[in-house]
């Protein structure tokens, strides 16, 4: 039994993912703004804490939950993402910064709280896109969402270094398309190749047997070449 925090669970990859986790016997903490869908799913294994990931204070009540009740963490999945599709003439500065608070700051300021509570054998799993890869195909409208993702894979690598003498695993998911609501959102009518559930499965025995093989690395997750 391992203690799994995610972000980002109450919809698409990560609401499967918590399931998925807490019907195998793990402990997950639950993190998102909307926690309805997993209080209705009512695991006994499944904590939800309401967290909007973009206010450093409501990122503490998570880190106060782990240090009262697990005092360690095995694995960290940073999922949460935000996107904005728009020309790039009309993003705002604002725009971007709501982009990069859920996708690069706030996965910054949740590992840097769970650091104390890493130790060796621990791993930090970063979901990020196809098209935050340097030299994938890129889309109109993504300027803010796809160079968030690149930032991220960034980071993860950094942290892979610095905390290596610790054993502490950092490697980053780079997904393509998956069938979410945010992709929806996004791209309307757009049917992608793999289901939030299928995405999932291999996340999650990724995140429990790709420290072994893996460190500041990016894994590329598409059925499509680039």
């Amino acid at each position: 039994m391992k203690n799994i925090v995610i972000t980002g669970t109450s919809r698409g990859i990560g609401f499967e993912l918590a399931k998925m986790f807490a019907e195998k016997g793990h402990q997950v903490l639950a993190l998102s703004r909307n926690t309805n869908p997993l209080d209705s799913f009512n695991h006994k294994n499944i904590t939800t804490i309401s967290v909007d990931l973009s206010n450093a204070s409501d990122i503490s009540k998570a880190i106060n939950f782990v240090n009262n009740n697990w005092k360690k963490v095995d694995v960290l999945i940073n999922n949460a993402g935000k996107l904005i599709n728009k020309p790039f003439t009309e993003l705002t500065s604002n725009d971007f910064l709501e982009v990069y608070k859920i996708n690069v700051f706030a996965v910054a300021e949740i590992t840097k709280n769970l650091i104390p509570f890493l130790q060796k054998g621990s791993h930090v799993v970063t979901i990020s896109s196809m098209g935050g890869i340097q030299g994938s195909l890129k889309f109109p409208g993504l300027a803010a969402y796809s160079s968030a993702k690149g930032a991220v894979i960034t980071l993860s690598e950094l942290l892979a270094e610095e905390y290596k003498e610790q054993q502490i695993a950092f490697n980053v998911l780079a997904l393509g398309a998956v069938q979410t609501e945010m992709l929806e959102e996004a791209f309307p009518g757009y049917i992608a190749p793999n289901s939030a559930n299928e995405m999932a499965n291999y996340i999650y025995n990724f995140s429990l047997t790709g420290n072994q093989f893996y460190n500041g690395k990016v894994l590329q997750v598409s059925s499509t070449t680039p």
